[in-house]
């Protein structure tokens, strides 16, 4: 028989010598985007080499695309990066928005879980690129003894380049192991009735605390190159589904709410419309003068809603004309949101834990 414990024990019958063994229980690894460790130069060009070398963030031939990264690009952009994580920075934890969030929503579920399940369950958390890496959050959940590994990368949506790639280094990460665990992995839950309620939600709270109630409801999501979608990646899709869900869920009707893009990279034509483009065109073009924005593919507020939505996003609306620019946070650790992953980690550990 195993203890379960941390540090092990022999299996019944094994010789004196063989290695104590930890086992009996189940993991949960949550797995987030990453953050740069500071945002000084050096740190931001370690985190942003990292981001940009992965082939399913960027797709370009190594030989044409890593001479550009390494002596153009990464020259000037961990300037420029950096000075945008500085305007957003948790200066009291030493850390980013998105890691304190994290940590936070780590937290809360390990304690629903505990609830649920007692010490059965095992929930972590780790990070695509930067620390903790998921080499690292892997072993450590082995050690503990988690023989059965739950993996939920936190993006609603389905995309090669966040879902996909989280996937990938889990995978790489289960190679290094002697004694691989068994793994599941958590589908995309864009229109899981639970998040879309939680979305809901937070828009009611929002709109209801406003001065003035919004026009248009902009659902700004992260953008991909047009390509990916010709080629079979499926988030644009799930993006309007989820748009579609909730305007469903709030009883609106189309010309309440829209779907837009943001953080466009590169030479390529993205998904449009463009989130900083459509916000001046609305105010130009259609008079369009109070806005809200929410962003419904992150799970957590960093540094592509705190400074590009919370700031460039809203100074071109307001450059255009609009006099009132209201951000809706990410659903972050709402108690609501923790009660759909909690909900959605239970439907997939069904089987594993009594």
């Amino acid at each position: 028989m195993l203890d379960g414990t941390t540090t092990g024990t022999r299996p019944a019958h094994a010789p004196s010598d063989h290695p104590k063994v930890a086992t009996g229980k189940v993991g949960v690894l949550l797995a987030n985007l990453g953050t740069p460790d500071g945002h000084d130069y050096w740190s931001m060009r370690r985190y942003l080499n990292e981001f940009l070398s992965d082939r399913r963030v960027i797709d370009y031939a190594p030989w044409k695309w890593q001479p550009l990264l390494q002596l153009v690009i990464l020259s000037k952009r961990p300037f420029t990066s950096g000075a945008a994580y500085r305007s957003i920075w948790n200066n009291e934890a030493n850390e980013s928005p998105l890691m304190t969030i994290t940590k936070a929503k780590t937290a809360k579920i390990a304690a629903r879980m505990a609830e649920e399940y007692g010490d059965q369950v095992e929930v972590a958390f780790c990070m695509r690129y930067g620390n903790p890496s998921t080499q690292s959050k892997v072993r450590e959940l082995v050690e503990k003894g988690c023989r059965k590994i739950l993996f939920f990368p936190l993006y609603p949506q389905y995309a090669g380049a966040t879902s996909g790639t989280a996937n990938d280094q889990f995978f790489r990460a289960l190679m290094a192991e002697k004694w691989q665990p068994t793994a599941r992995i958590v589908d995309p839950y864009f229109e899981h009735p639970k998040y879309v309620e939680a979305l809901a939600q937070s828009v009611e709270r929002a709109y209801a605390a406003a001065e003035q109630k919004p026009e248009l409801l902009i659902c700004s999501y992260h953008g991909l190159p047009q390509r990916y979608l010709m080629e079979g990646d499926p988030y644009h899709c799930q993006c309007q589904k989820t748009t579609r869900l909730l305007k469903e869920r709030l009883g609106w009707d189309d010309s309440q709410i829209k779907t837009t893009f943001q953080s466009q990279f590169g030479p390529e034509d993205w998904q449009r419309p463009y989130t900083v483009e459509e916000v001046a065109r609305l105010a130009k073009e259609d008079g369009v003068k109070r806005i809200a924005i929410c962003a419904p593919a992150f799970s957590a507020d960093c540094i592509e809603t705190l400074e590009e939505i919370n700031e460039e996003i809203k100074e071109s609306f307001e450059h255009a004309g609009g006099e009132s620019f209201t951000y809706i946070p990410c659903l972050n650790d709402d108690d609501a949101h923790i009660e759909a992953l909690s909900t959605v980690i239970g439907e997939n550990l069904s089987g594993w834990v009594r």
